[in-house]
């Protein structure tokens, strides 16, 4: 657990994780999603790079090469954890602003689970790319990104 502690136990590598695996995956979309200083960001993005949870991909724009971040196989197992965190704190903490229940959505059977790996309707695990978290207090329903396997490119 130490170990793990090591990497995942400052807040904001939690939250950069949830945005990069919700497709947020330029360093301006994380920053504003979570209210970030840049010089916090950057070092956080670069520990995860150094860990092996994010990889750095190259795109153009505007005639100039960009960066963005996708999850590693590593990055996107941390699926279960920010699942349970999430199941938690649903259970154990104040609802918040304008309250609502966030629900874990199968999109692939379309029930909601109540598990942080396993679909507690029709009993498939769950991954990123068949998972989305609804939060009615946002009117939102995010939809998860896998890991971007070596090689391929971003958005």
């Amino acid at each position: 657990m130490r170990r793990g502690l090591d990497v995942l136990g400052d807040p904001w590598i939690m939250l950069v994780m949830r945005d990069v695996l919700h497709g947020r995956s330029r360093f301006e979309q994380i920053r504003d999603s979570i209210g970030i200083s840049d010089a916090v960001l950057s070092r956080r993005l670069k520990l995860l790079v150094d860990e092996g949870m994010l990889r750095k991909v190259d795109y153009r724009a505007d005639r100039r090469t960009h960066s963005e971040y996708v999850a590693t196989e590593a990055g996107a197992d941390l699926l279960p954890i920010m699942h349970a965190v999430s199941m938690w704190a649903e259970k154990h903490t104040p609802m918040p602003a304008g309250g609502a229940h966030m629900a874990l959505i199968h999109e692939t059977c379309g029930a909601e689970t109540t598990s942080a790996d396993t679909c507690t309707s029709c009993g498939d695990s769950l991954r990123p790319q068949d998972v989305s978290w609804d939060k009615p207090w946002k009117a939102t329903r995010e939809r998860l990104v896998g890991a971007v396997p070596t090689g391929s490119a971003g958005t």
